[in-house]
């Protein structure tokens, strides 16, 4: 009786190969190391506004792997125990932002000792595939302090200046104090953090580079669209503050409450449109300056 020997796939044979019980024990340490930094991560994004897209970062960089997981298998394993190191710097680091009250040090001691494990378990060429879903969890965290305290401020003074200056071109006065705009009719507009567009400019830059790995292969476009994010959502969020303001102006009661959180889904939506104008413009002139080297190569 003959039989037939069915051919092993590539994935199937990766699969067979790849450390799974490694990756499952290596995991669940550090789970269990991190729970209570872990925890307070994620209160805080379900309490902080700023920080509301930090539940979609884990899920679409694991998206992401599970799209790849058929060349990830097919990356060639070597354990790397230099990885131990970055393993056990993170937990220092974790330490001692612990013990100093450093939550950014001890939340990205996290990410330090999860690169440390897959380093370990599966080597260097696992590192360098996982690269960018890697870098998306930094997303994950929230700005260290100092730096939100220097960043929001001026956030602030710029979309009140160009707001007070746009309401008067339009015709309607007002009298800018800092980040306090006097309206006509007696309304104090007051520019807050809240409305300073660091959280459009945090969420904006993460789905630029969502975007920019879903609709173009071109590597270098990732860091472009998250450089152009920077004033796409600095001048979204002073149009904001200018509409709000023009809309106090008139009708004090609507720039407040559920008329103004959807001015800014509205307008954030419009700043993820200006994004991907500016990405199909980018690409309009790639091609316009890539065919004649395309046509002449042709023609040889």
């Amino acid at each position: 009786m003959a039989t037939t020997a069915k051919p092993i796939s590539e994935s199937q044979e990766g699969s067979a190969q790849f450390p799974w019980s490694g990756i499952a024990w290596f995991g669940a340490l550090l789970v269990i190391c991190y729970a209570p930094v872990l925890y307070r991560l994620v209160l805080q994004w379900a309490t902080d506004q700023d920080m509301g897209h930090g539940f979609f970062v884990p899920v679409i960089a694991a998206w992401i792997i599970w799209q790849r997981r058929e060349k990830l298998l097919a990356v060639p394993i070597k354990p790397n125990y230099w990885g131990l190191v970055l393993v056990i710097w993170g937990m220092i680091q974790m330490l001692l932002g612990s013990i100093g009250a450093e939550l950014f040090l001890a939340r990205t001691a996290f990410l330090i000792s999860l690169i440390g494990v897959i380093l370990v378990v599966c080597g260097t060429a696992m590192v360098r595939a996982l690269a960018f879903p890697l870098f998306l969890l930094l997303f994950m965290f929230p700005i260290p302090a100092i730096i939100y305290a220097q960043i929001t401020l001026p956030l602030q003074l710029f979309a009140s200046t160009v707001a007070s200056s746009a309401l008067n071109a339009i015709g309607v006065p007002v009298l800018q104090t800092g980040n306090i705009l006097e309206l006509p009719n007696g309304q104090q507009l007051s520019v807050v953090e809240a409305c300073s567009g660091i959280r459009s400019l945090l969420s904006l830059s993460f789905l630029s580079l969502v975007y920019a790995w879903f609709f173009d292969k071109k590597v270098w476009m990732r860091p472009v669209l998250l450089i152009l994010t920077v004033p796409i959502a600095i001048l979204a969020n002073a149009a904001r503050v200018t509409v709000t303001g023009l809309i106090a102006a008139s009708y004090p009661k609507a720039a407040e409450g559920f008329f103004h959180t959807l001015e800014g889904w509205v307008l954030f939506l419009v700043a993820m449109l200006m994004l991907v104008a500016c990405h199909s413009a980018m690409n309009w002139g790639y091609r316009v300056t890539h065919r004649p080297k395309q046509e002449a190569q042709g023609s040889d």
